[in-house]
Formats: structure tokens, C-alpha cells, sequence
């Protein structure tokens, strides 16, 4: 089934003041009528290198884009091999020379209290990009992002991305 599009007058919903979570500093509003967008993004992106230690979380329906996104991002950052969705393993690790990156996903979560017995506390305090699919299902206990990434699709299939900066590190992410 396919996840009902808002109109573009409307923005996308987002929480915008959650709880223990910063403010937004910044917003953008995209369009990827093709993947072909959606990689260019994720190209500029990890031409930035602010980006090694940030965290993004990617927020949106199933079939929103979350993991191509995240793929695209991989690929650009020079990641090779197989890129696995980790919605089953919860964390897929990757290393490109001296760059740790951890793309997670939470979409199996029944209770946030779930981040906590899977040990993901270790996974934020070290250094390195984080990547992570439905962070609301890990509630508060997550720290507040740099970059939140929230994907709607039309019935064109075009994607409408609302990127939201939350800290320093995020709004030179956009600049």
C-alpha cells in the first residue's frame, strides 16, 4: 500500500520540539522527482566534512526512501560491497579508512527501552556518522540529532524532503 502524499501547501509534520531534543536552527524543503536527486543529495552531502561525526535521522513511511537515501550516502562515502538494509540486524557497521559509520534501524522496536538493551549507548559515544532509520521508536533516549531527513512521497513518486538542522554541525551540513 502506498503511503498517502500531504499536499505541498502543508508542510511535513515533524516534531519539531521533542522532548530533551534541540530546536531547529535551520530548514530546507527538496524535491527528488527521480533517485537520481536523491543521490546528487547524498553526493553533496558526503562532500562535507562535518559529516564524519554527525548523526542523521531519517523519518518517513515504509517505501519513503529512508534506506536508498541512506545507500546513496554509503556509496558516495566510498563504501563497496553489499549495503544491507539493517531493519533486521538492527546495525549494519562500515568503515571507510579511518571513518566509522553505523547505519541503524528501529523499526522493529516495541519499546524504546529496547535502544538500551541492544547496547546502542556505546554505538553514540563513539565517534563516527550515524545513520538511523525510524528514531522515534527509540523515543527520548536517543541524542539530538545534527541532521533530520523527513521523506514524503507523492503519487507521482516524487519525494518531498524536509531537512532539519539541529545543532552547529547540521547547519554547516546545509551551508
Amino acid at each position: 500500500m502506498r503511503p498517502s502524499p500531504q499536499p505541498l501547501e502543508q508542510p511535513l509534520a515533524v516534531d519539531a520540539f521533542a522532548p530533551g531534543h534541540a530546536p531547529i536552527l535551520e530548514t530546507r524543503h527538496l524535491r527528488w522527482p527521480d533517485e537520481s536527486a536523491c543521490a546528487a543529495f547524498a553526493a553533496a552531502l558526503a562532500r562535507k566534512p562535518g559529516l564524519h561525526d554527525a548523526f542523521i535521522e531519517l523519518r518517513g513511511p515504509l517505501g519513503a526512501g529512508k534506506t536508498a537515501f541512506a545507500r546513496h550516502l554509503l556509496r558516495a562515502l566510498g563504501v563497496t560491497g553489499r549495503i544491507k538494509s539493517p531493519s533486521y540486524a538492527l546495525l549494519e557497521p562500515y568503515g571507510v579508512g579511518d571513518l566509522a559509520i553505523s547505519h541503524l534501524d528501529f523499526y522493529r522496536f516495541d519499546d524504546a527501552r529496547e535502544w538500551v538493551d541492544a547496547g546502542l549507548r556505546d554505538v553514540f559515544a563513539a565517534p563516527g556518522l550515524k545513520i538511523v532509520e525510524w528514531p522515534e521508536k527509540a523515543a527520548d533516549l536517543l541524542p539530538a540529532p545534527d541532521l533530520r531527513l523527513t521523506l514524503a512521497v507523492d503519487d507521482d513518486g516524487t519525494r518531498r524532503v524536509r531537512v532539519d538542522a539541529l545543532s552547529a554541525r547540521g547547519r554547516a551540513l546545509l551551508a
